[in-house]
């Protein structure tokens, strides 16, 4: 077991450098996972390390064995599953071949052959590679790799042309974990995998000796799986490495934030005071005391002096106040919060008006058939709902239905004037050839675009402002139309997925924001474990044919 070490790695991509001299070493039994904004390079260093990439400078040190989980499998689409297997099982299979032949051969060899020394090391160096990978178990591994993933139910006859694309990523997951290699590097390892296929991979990779380096976005996993987190983010000293999970990570961010906010609230109050000083307290020189007899004669050689000290007063000042602006720090960002100014009414409460009675929206019986199965449901004005449930139970079908986007048999009644807003998973706008900000301003008009401006929500990359939105990718384009929920939310708030393609911390901004209250009801649809286990609102599971309330 040696180390994965990356040094002074430099990566340029487009004209940009996405790597920037950043070092890293990850140490047997050390689980790093990267995180931070999309495009901030976690791909890009899972690449290099694996070998898959050249840096444009630096160098990586890396163990012979190491696994990299690929986004597809190196298979052509007619390689069954058993094949795959089988190249799993390979190495560990090799091992206990050549285990047998060196052992059959010291066997026949007399105590003093001269060949003897160099089997025997030769078989030694076998064995603790075939104890390393666990060779003996791999068979029985393979079988619990697929059962824990979801696999078991595939006949090993299927080609991975009739797989589904989460299919073919589990298998690819199974696979490694088969293997066991000294270094194991995962990319979003948890995507299209349910709570009981996530829990297996992370009892598996706790149990590996070797190093393992993860980047995810999942909460939950970086919580319960590693020993440090690198924050690849821009930060004036590079890349962050927190120690702990991803609880220390949030409890050490929170810190640096208060202490940011101190710094920046406490030299906004010196620049203010040098301000005053230099434009009105360094002219006051005894303002209060008038000159006595003694004084007026010699009162124009001795108001010089007062010009002189006045004039230094001024001109230390002006210095001191130049130098904090030269040195201060920005302002701390504003975390992203719903726009309270810019929430539509309720047209049951307008000036003189009573308030309206009954839930803002109201579902009997609600049923599409083949995609929802008969829900009844009440929302009332200012509630949380968390909508769960495994693929195909109707979670987006509902959030359709309640916007009334989608016809369904059954009973539905709306508040009159009910604004809705749905963030969908897949999100399109009319005009692909405007910009992200023309879409933006256009959409809440320029009064309500100016005073919640868009580069300040750290929804959008600057440098992705001015491009048209067809250009953007689909998680940038999920950005934009959350964006304008943001700054002009609806009533009834309806979020499908609204974390993925998201970084963990503006996760947990956009869970503070739903729970901050104020007007209005969010029904959020979701697979995040993290979330889940944090929601404080009512709760609805589906599950197909059924529907369970709690």
């Amino acid at each position: 077991m040696t180390a994965l070490i990356a040094q002074d790695v430099v990566r340029v991509l487009g004209g940009r450098r996405v790597l920037d001299g950043l070092s890293l070493t990850a140490a047997p039994g050390r689980r790093i996972g990267l995180i931070g904004e999309n495009g901030c390079g976690k791909s890009t260093l899972l690449r290099v390390l694996a070998g898959v990439d050249e840096p444009d400078a630096g160098s990586v040190t890396r163990p012979a064995d190491l696994g990299f989980l690929h986004q597809e499998l190196p298979f052509e689409a007619d390689a069954t599953l058993a094949s795959v297997l089988a190249d799993a099982l390979r190495e560990a299979r090799t091992d206990l071949a050549e285990l047998e032949r060196l052992g059959a051969e010291l066997a026949a060899l007399p105590d003093q052959h001269p060949s003897l020394p160099g089997l025997l090391a030769q078989y030694g160096q076998r064995l603790e590679q075939a104890e390393a990978r666990d060779a003996w178990d791999a068979d029985r591994r393979a079988a619990l790799a697929l059962e824990g993933l979801g696999l078991s139910a595939l006949a090993p006859e299927r080609t991975l042309g009739s797989l589904s694309g989460g299919q073919r990523g589990r298998l690819a997951l199974a696979a490694l974990l088969v293997r066991r290699p000294a270094a194991v590097l995962l990319d979003e390892p948890t995507n299209h995998l349910d709570d009981a296929a996530a829990a297996f991979l992370e009892a598996q990779l706790l149990s590996l000796p070797g190093a393992v380096v993860v980047a995810s976005h999942d909460r939950a996993f970086l919580e319960a799986v590693c020993t440090d987190l690198v924050d690849l983010d821009p930060a004036a000293d590079g890349p962050v490495r927190f120690g702990g999970g991803y609880l220390a990570y949030l409890s050490a961010k929170r810190a640096a934030r208060e202490r940011w906010e101190r710094r920046w609230a406490e030299e906004q109050q010196e620049a203010e005071r040098l301000r005053h000083s230099a434009g009105v307290t360094a002219h006051r020189v005894a303002p209060d005391r008038g000159r006595t007899d003694n004084e007026k004669m010699g009162y124009g050689h001795r108001a010089g002096r007062v010009q002189q000290q006045v004039s230094r007063r001024v001109r230390d000042a002006s210095r001191r106040l130049a130098e904090l602006e030269r040195t201060r720090v920005a302002e701390p960002p504003v975390p992203l919060r719903f726009t309270p100014p810019a929430a539509e009414p309720d047209p049951g409460t307008a000036p003189g008006a009573t308030p309206s009675p009954g839930p803002l929206v109201a579902l009997h019986e609600v049923r599409v058939p083949g995609r929802l199965a008969p829900t009844t449901l009440e929302l009332a004005d200012g509630e949380r709902l968390l909508v769960t449930g495994g693929n195909g139970t109707g979670k987006s079908t509902l959030l359709a239905v309640l916007a009334g986007r989608l016809a369904a048999a059954g009973g539905v009644r709306r508040r009159p004037g009910l604004t809705v807003g749905l963030l969908t998973q897949d999100t399109a706008f009319a005009r692909p050839e405007r910009t992200a900000r023309d879409t933006y301003r256009l959409a809440l008009g320029p009064e309500a675009a100016e005073r919640v401006p868009l580069s300040t929500l750290g929804l959008l990359a600057a440098a992705d402002l001015d491009r048209p939105v067809g250009a953007l990718s689909v998680g940038q384009r999920r950005r934009l139309a959350l964006a304008l929920l943001v700054a002009r939310p609806p009533r009834l708030l309806l979020l499908d997925e609204p974390t993925n393609h998201l970084s963990p911390l503006l996760c947990d901004e956009l869970e503070e924001a739903i729970g901050a209250g104020g007007p209005g009801a969010v029904v959020l649809a979701g697979h995040d474990r993290w979330l889940r286990r944090r929601w404080r609102g009512r709760e609805l599971a589906l599950a197909g044919a059924d529907v369970a309330e709690r």
